[in-house]
């Protein structure tokens, strides 16, 4: 797909992108012969995810990482789906920040400060790439390097890692998969990142050649698109979102924007005005805690000049 035919969908009405994306589904579901599910995490993108799929094929199942990150009004939403597979990590979040590191900046430069935290006769090579940017064959790769900002990371008196999903979220969908052959649908959209249109421009929403399969039926949707489906439609959802207005500038959701795992670091710094920290500080002060206190990321924050 060409970046212009995305931008061209991505500005279809509503009621066009769900007829697209209902086809898209019975696609997935039809060539997997039924064995198909939808990765659910309980945020907004997956409730609307499952709606969709379940408006044609009420008994496909969702499946759930309890991860114990998530937000309380995310784990009370998901007991109040019908038929959700509860998966669990085989490793907890402050086991993984042992081993492994804080999730911290962004998954790029959490790997790449990993790179330089721990240096062996193997990875010589990409420790120089990480910290000039050079690599073996004397090329300049500015977006291989470590950014100047980032580089005090490397001496931090913890771990940086960006495994922490790949452990806690990824390994127990993969395992299911591997057990039940069951292909996911997810609720990705190309505009949550570059990384991720790019990804979906390569494939479009259902990849069926990959190595792994998956479906994106949401791809092309923008973030509006998702409140007005949950509005126009008054589909319930976490109450951690408050309520979905309209603004000047488009819908809006008056509580969290967005919900991914609670003591994630990745993006914070980049926040304007009241940080995600800073809210929790407020509306759920036990985690909160636990989270700058007991798990240390206080101390990882302070290190980086956050303010929480």
């Amino acid at each position: 797909m060409e970046h212009w035919e995305l931008k061209q969908m991505q500005k279809l009405p509503l009621e066009i992108k769900i007829l697209k994306s209902q086809q898209r589904i019975r696609e997935w579901f039809e060539f997997f012969g039924g064995n198909v599910h939808v990765t659910y995490s309980g945020g907004k993108d997956s409730t609307v995810l499952l709606d969709l799929v379940r408006r044609i094929y009420p008994r496909v199942p969702a499946l759930f990482v309890d991860t114990g990150l998530e937000y309380p009004e995310i784990k009370e939403h998901v007991r109040n789906t019908d038929n959700v597979i509860i998966l669990r990590p085989l490793m907890s979040f402050p086991k993984v920040i042992k081993t492994y590191g804080y999730p911290v900046v962004s998954k790029k430069i959490a790997r790449f400060i990993r790179d330089l935290q721990n240096p062996t006769n193997n990875n010589k090579a990409t420790r120089n790439l990480r910290l000039t940017g050079y690599n073996q064959k004397g090329q300049y790769c500015p977006t291989m390097k470590v950014p100047k900002k980032w580089l005090p990371l490397v001496d931090a008196p913890f771990k940086v890692s960006e495994q922490c999903c790949d452990v806690m979220k990824k390994e127990p969908f993969n395992r299911y998969q591997k057990q039940t052959n069951s292909k996911p649908m997810t609720g990705v959209m190309a505009c949550e990142s570059n990384r991720r249109e790019r990804d979906y421009l390569k494939t479009g929403c259902n990849a069926f050649n990959l190595r792994k399969p998956i479906s994106m039926p949401l791809g092309f949707w923008t973030e509006q698109d998702i409140l007005q489906y949950l509005k126009e439609f008054n589909i319930p959802y976490a109450s951690v979102y408050g309520d979905i207005i309209q603004t000047e500038k488009g819908l809006i959701t008056t509580g969290e924007k967005r919900t991914g795992c609670m003591f994630c670091m990745f993006g914070v710094h980049l926040e304007k005005g009241e940080n995600r920290f800073q809210r929790m500080a407020k509306t759920h002060p036990k985690q909160y805690d636990y989270c700058i206190n007991k798990l240390g990321c206080g101390k990882v924050l302070d290190y980086i000049g956050v303010k929480y």
